[in-house]
C-alpha cells in the first residue's frame, strides 16, 4: 500500500476496513471501561455518604470533558491554525531551543507559507504534539492531586488515636479546670515559648526547620482542638474534631483537583516561559518547591503565634493552655488564600512533570528541553519530592490550622445531618407561608363580617352596585342591584379575593 501511494502515509481510502473497525471496536472498549469504572467509584462514594468526594469525581469528569473537546477543537481547526502564516524573523523568536530547527517534511499549507516568504503559525504537526501535552497535563494533575491526598490522610490516621485520647480519665485529669499552672509549664509552652519565640527574625528558621520534623505534634493537635472547641461549642464538649477536620479537607480537596480560569492562564503563562531565552530550567521547577516551604514555614508561626497570644493575656491559666481562633494569624485574613496556594503549587508540579514526560515521549530524553543532565535531574527529583513533602508534611499542617479561623465551616455536621436541615429548612419555609396566607384570608374574612361600616353602608344604600366580575351564573355581565349582589357574595367565597373589589364597597 505504501507504494502505491508513492510513499506517503496511507489513508482511509486506502486502509482496510477490518483494521479500521478494529481500531474503533479497542477505543471503544476502553473508554466504555474508563466510564463503567467511574460510575462505579461513583456509587461507591455515595454509598459510604462521601459527598464531597463525589463531587471533586464530578469535578474531574467536567475536567476531562472540557480538556475533550479542546482536544475536539484543535483537530477540526488543525488545518485553519496551519494556514496562519507569520513573518520568518517573529517565528524565530521565543523558541524553545537555541536555534530554529525543522526536519520534518513540509505540507501543501506550509510550502504555500513559505511561496509568500512567511511561515506557519504552527504546523499540524505541532497542533497534533499541542493535544499530547493536554493529555500529558490532565492525567498527572489528577494524579498528583490523588497521591498528595492519600499521603495527607494516611498521616492523619494517627489523630484518631489523640482523639480517643481525650476521652480518658487521664486526659481529663490533667485538663482539670480546677488546676492552676503557669503557661510557660504546660507541655504546649515549653514547646513554644522559648528565648526566640518573641524575635521574628529567630522564629522563622525553627519555624521552618519544624515542618520537617514530626510536622504536627501531639500537644499541637490537642491545644488547637481545646480551643476550637471552647470557641465554637461548649467547654468539655465530645466533639470529634477529627471526623471534622477530615470532612473539611475532603471539601478543599474537591477545589484543588479543579481546573480554573486562573490556572487555564498560569499554565499558558508556563508555555510561554519554556522559551529558551528564560532559561527556566534554572528557576521554573523550584517555584512549587518554595512555595511549599514558605506555606509550612507559615502554618508552624501560626501555632506560635496563637501561643505568645495566650501568653500575653495571662501567665496563669486554669486547666489546660487556651487559645483564641482568630483570622488576623492568616495572610490577608483569609485562611482559605493557602488553600489557593496549595491548588496552585499541585497544579504547577503537576504541569512540571507533565511537560517532562511528554517532551520525553515526543523527542527522547536528550534534547533541546533538556539540555543537561543537571536539568533532568533536577526536574526528576522537584517531580518526586513536592507531591510527597506536600502530602505527609503541609498538607496535615494546612487541614489543623487553617481550622483556627474566627468562623467555623459548614463541615462541622456531617453530610447527612445537612441534608437533613436542608429538607428540614425547605418543609418549614412551605408550612410558615401555607400558615401566613390562611391566617390573612381568616383575619380579612372576620374583619369584614365583624365591622359595622360595612353593614351599615350596605343598608344605607339601597341604591348602592358593587362591581362584580361575571361568573358562569351571569355571562351578560350586567350590573346586578343590591339585594341579588349581596345574595352572590354570600354564595361567593370571600378568601379568593375574586368577584368583587373591596375599594369600591
Amino acid at each position: 500500500m505504501a507504494g502505491e501511494t508513492g510513499g506517503e502515509s496511507a489513508t482511509l481510502e486506502t486502509t482496510p476496513t477490518w483494521a479500521v473497525a478494529t481500531v474503533c471496536f479497542v477505543l471503544i472498549a476502553v473508554s466504555i471501561l474508563i466510564e463503567h469504572g467511574l460510575h462505579l467509584l461513583a456509587k461507591y462514594l455515595g454509598k459510604k455518604r462521601r459527598k464531597s468526594l463525589l463531587q471533586a469525581l464530578n469535578r474531574i469528569k467536567s475536567d476531562l470533558m472540557l480538556l475533550g473537546f479542546i482536544s475536539l477543537l484543535l483537530t477540526v481547526c488543525e488545518k485553519q491554525i496551519s494556514e496562519i502564516c507569520i513573518p520568518e524573523d517573529v517565528a524565530e523568536s521565543f523558541l524553545p531551543c537555541q536555534s530554529l530547527t525543522n526536519h520534518d517534511e513540509e505540507d501543501e499549507v506550509e510550502s504555500k507559507c513559505l511561496e509568500k516568504g512567511k511561515v506557519s503559525l504552527m504546523s499540524r504537526a505541532g497542533v497534533q504534539q499541542l493535544q499530547m501535552l493536554i493529555f500529558f497535563l490532565a492525567f498527572f494533575h489528577v494524579l498528583s492531586s490523588f497521591l498528595t491526598f492519600s499521603l495527607g490522610t494516611a498521616k492523619m490516621k494517627r489523630w484518631k488515636h489523640w482523639e480517643a485520647e481525650t476521652r480518658t480519665l487521664e486526659y481529663q485529669f490533667s485538663n482539670d479546670p480546677r488546676r492552676f499552672q503557669f503557661i510557660h509549664q504546660t507541655s504546649f509552652g515549653k514547646r513554644h515559648l522559648k528565648y526566640w519565640s518573641n524575635f521574628r527574625l529567630l522564629r522563622l528558621p525553627v519555624n521552618f526547620l519544624r515542618q520537617f520534623f514530626g510536622s504536627v505534634y501531639k500537644v499541637d493537635y490537642l491545644t488547637l482542638r481545646h480551643g476550637f472547641i471552647t470557641a465554637h461549642f461548649s467547654e468539655g464538649s465530645d466533639f470529634d474534631f477529627q471526623k471534622y477536620i477530615m470532612r473539611a479537607l475532603e471539601k478543599d480537596f474537591k477545589v484543588v483537583v479543579g481546573m480554573r480560569l486562573w490556572i487555564w492562564i498560569f499554565s499558558v503563562l508556563f508555555i510561554f516561559f519554556n522559551a529558551y531565552v528564560f532559561r527556566n530550567y534554572a528557576w521554573l521547577p523550584f517555584i512549587p518547591f518554595l512555595l511549599l516551604l514558605v506555606v509550612g514555614t507559615k502554618l508552624q508561626g501560626i501555632i506560635t503565634k496563637m501561643c505568645l497570644d495566650s501568653s500575653d493575656k495571662s501567665h496563669v491559666i486554669r486547666g489546660s493552655i487556651l487559645v483564641k481562633p482568630s483570622d488576623h494569624f492568616f495572610w490577608f485574613d483569609r485562611p482559605k488564600f493557602l488553600l489557593h496556594l496549595m491548588h496552585f503549587i499541585s497544579f504547577q508540579n503537576s504541569f512540571q512533570v507533565a511537560f517532562f514526560t511528554w517532551s520525553w515521549y515526543k523527542f527522547g530524553l536528550r534534547s533541546c528541553f533538556h539540555r543537561k543532565t543537571e536539568d533532568i535531574v533536577i526536574r526528576l527529583a522537584m517531580g518526586v519530592v513536592i507531591p510527597i513533602l506536600c502530602g505527609y508534611v503541609t498538607l496535615p499542617l494546612y487541614a489543623l490550622i487553617t481550622q483556627m479561623g474566627t468562623s467555623m465551616g459548614n463541615s462541622v455536621l456531617p453530610e447527612g445531618a445537612i441534608a437533613g436541615l436542608k429538607r428540614w429548612r425547605e418543609k418549614a419555609r412551605r408550612n410558615v407561608a401555607r400558615r401566613n396566607q390562611n391566617f390573612t384570608v381568616r383575619s380579612l374574612d372576620a374583619s369584614v363580617e365583624s365591622s359595622p361600616s360595612f353593614s351599615l353602608s350596605v343598608e344605607a344604600s339601597p341604591s348602592l352596585y358593587i362591581d362584580y366580575v361575571p361568573d358562569n351564573d351571569n355571562e351578560s355581565g350586567e350590573i346586578l342591584p343590591v339585594e341579588e349582589n349581596l345574595a352572590e357574595i354570600k354564595h361567593h367565597k370571600f378568601g379568593s379575593f375574586q368577584g368583587f373589589e373591596l375599594s369600591r364597597v
